[in-house]
């Protein structure tokens, strides 16, 4: 079936029909629902360089990676997130154009895509304090939208979750069990989420009258040896933590083998908890929660980043929309009050 047939058959025109299904804002919701059932059962499809013609739309969505050799972006957080993302521009018919380059050449990829009319939409993620990326995507009137936030985060489209709550809470569990002594091992200094859960850990402490040792407190890329090795420095050290606040679970994954390499127990001997993101092929879950977390869903997030990106393509007009995702914490294994000296 081709449009011009679903058109007669809903006896509706076929610039209806091709509205409906790319989702123009002036089509009634009731018109679209008819639209796209029909489509669905006809088993419709419409044609990609077709509805490219029609639309005036690349249909595309760009993110653009930089090549640092040390991205918090290129790991299994970034491959869910893309999931989730990928399967709503697949929904809407959207293709996604996944763009390396080398580190300083960002500016210079944003202004091709621009210049090209390659992409509709930026995904922009892994936002620093002040990211020229915004401003210059504003400068080229190109709809973007950021996981995360920087700064005061006014006047663009954002999704985050509440580092800050999370990292107070999960700090103030470790201090409710009896830690004082508690490691924060951390992302890379200079990216906003790091910095707001340092704020977290901060505020939590000060709040109980307990000062942070800088001995105990590291900053690095996301991996399972940044943790090993953190946790190994810190144990072997003088005053070692009796528990540790992981950014990641895949950092926490080295803090375990830390812990077990010197006879350390968790939830006995040593105390974790770890920001866990729900991610797919490192399921917390299994056989209960292994490790104590804060829990907030990546390919979630990349689903309703895409939805609104997408929504802004179509009505560029609207309001900035910003979304704040509270986070659960979820008691596992890993945590047990502070063992006595």
């Amino acid at each position: 079936m081709n449009l011009k047939e679903l058109a007669a058959a809903l006896n509706l025109s076929q610039t209806t029909v091709s509205r409906a299904l790319n989702g123009y804002p002036e089509v009634r919701e009731e018109t679209r629902a008819r639209v796209l059932a029909a489509a669905k059962a006809a088993h419709y499809a419409p044609n990609s360089r077709a509805r490219r013609l029609a639309t005036g739309r690349a249909m595309t969505i760009g993110h653009v990676i930089p090549l640092t050799g040390r991205a918090e972006m290129v790991n299994p957080i970034f491959a869910d997130f893309l999931i989730g993302a990928g399967e709503v521009y697949a929904r809407e018919g959207y293709d996604l154009l996944l763009s390396m380059v080398t580190d300083g050449d960002t500016d210079k990829a944003f202004r091709q895509l621009a210049a090209n009319g390659s992409v509709d939409g930026i995904m922009v993620q892994a936002p620093q304090e002040d990211d020229p990326r915004i401003a210059l995507l504003k400068e080229l009137d190109l709809p973007f939208l950021v996981h995360g936030r920087t700064g005061d985060a006014l006047g663009y489209n954002w999704l985050d979750i509440a580092n800050i709550r999370a990292f107070r809470r999960a700090t103030d569990f470790l201090l409710d069990l009896g830690h004082t002594r508690i490691a924060l091992v951390n992302g890379q200094a200079r990216f906003d989420f790091s910095q707001r859960r340092e704020r977290g850990f901060r505020e939590a402490l000060a709040a109980r009258g307990v000062s942070p040792l800088p001995h105990l407190m590291a900053n690095d890329a996301m991996t399972e040896s940044f943790g090993y090795l953190s946790a190994a420095a810190m144990l072997d050290g003088p005053e070692p933590p009796t528990a540790f606040l992981a950014s990641s679970v895949i950092i926490a994954i080295g803090i375990r083998r830390a812990a077990a390499d010197r006879g350390l127990r968790l939830g006995r001997d040593l105390s974790v908890i770890c920001h866990d993101d729900e991610l797919s092929y490192l399921n917390n879950d299994v056989g209960g929660p292994a490790f104590t977390a804060t829990r907030s869903s990546i390919r979630a997030a990349g689903r309703r980043c895409a939805e609104m990106l997408i929504d802004l393509i179509r009505d560029p007009d609207q309001p900035p929309k910003q979304e704040l995702w509270d986070v659960d914490l979820t008691v596992g294994q890993s945590t047990g009050p502070c063992p006595t000296p």
